[in-house]
């Protein structure tokens, strides 16, 4: 699809070109004067160049303002955002792979107590990934020690899979506040370039300050990208961890009532 409006492009350019260069003969038929030939022809360049510069990719319009806006400050915040998007990708996988489907694991342990005792509820958490198992596994190792020690075993080790949730995140904050911070600092440097210029010239001219400016703001706008870009995932990220937290709490609820009714049933 692409290479067709490619082509029906191209053609109308070719079309737009053909038609004008025959006004363009005949003009020049009607009136022969050699400067409004010239003129025409000078017009005819400029309405079929504008389109060409339309057909410019957008891969193409990235690496041509990466290159204007410096290589020292736009490959800096180039490697913050692979290394942000690197472990953002890392953490996804990481509590994609740790969320569990606690219901289906609760009645499992309920009927694995049932049948086979403890142990064999203990291998049920073993054989299920995700932190919410393992917390399971670590309150059923100690349910001969009592409820209250199963629960504050709960609690304990549910703050270490909390941590190792969170693992990583204070490094997407850190490259979040960093991008920004070095966009503006090529702002800053891409200002005192311009002015040095000027001081240099000793005269303001647009065309003189102007390749400062726009370094300053091309490296502005890099910066404050990359930090959106991480921003939405950082906040996914939250989102998640959230949602398997409240998991947590809730089937360890569940686990707590399965094994009072367990001991009862004793």
């Amino acid at each position: 699809m692409k290479k067709l409006f490619t082509l029906v492009a191209v053609l109308g350019v070719l079309s737009v070109g053909a038609s004008t260069f025959v006004n363009a003969q005949d003009e020049a038929a009607a009136q022969p004067d050699s400067a409004l030939v010239q003129q025409q022809a000078d017009e005819d360049v400029a309405s079929t160049a504008a389109p060409v510069v339309e057909e410019q990719s957008l891969h193409k319009a990235i690496k041509t303002k990466f290159i204007e806006g410096g290589p020292g400050f736009m490959a800096t915040i180039l490697l913050v955002l692979i290394f942000g998007l690197a472990i953002v990708i890392e953490r996804i996988i990481y509590l994609n792979l740790s969320t569990t489907n606690t219901k289906k694991l609760l009645n499992a342990i309920e009927e694995a107590l049932q049948n086979g005792g403890v142990n064999a509820a203990k291998e049920v958490c073993r054989n299920t990934r995700g932190p919410v198992s393992s917390i399971f596994y670590q309150g059923l190792d100690r349910v001969h020690e009592g409820i209250e020690v199963v629960e504050k075993s709960i609690v304990t080790y549910g703050s270490v899979m909390m941590g190792q949730l969170e693992k990583g995140l204070t490094w997407i904050s850190l490259f979040i506040a960093i991008a920004p911070m070095l966009g503006f600092m090529g702002t800053v440097i891409g200002m005192i370039g311009a002015f040095d210029a000027i001081q240099a010239a000793g005269d303001i001219s647009p065309s003189l300050v102007a390749g400062g400016i726009k370094v300053a703001l091309i490296t502005t706008v890099f910066g404050l990208i990359v930090a959106i870009i991480l921003q939405v995932f950082y906040n996914y990220l939250l989102n998640k961890i959230d949602s398997i937290t409240n998991e947590m709490e809730d089937a360890s609820v569940g686990l707590l009532d399965i094994l009072v009714k367990y001991n009862l049933q004793k």
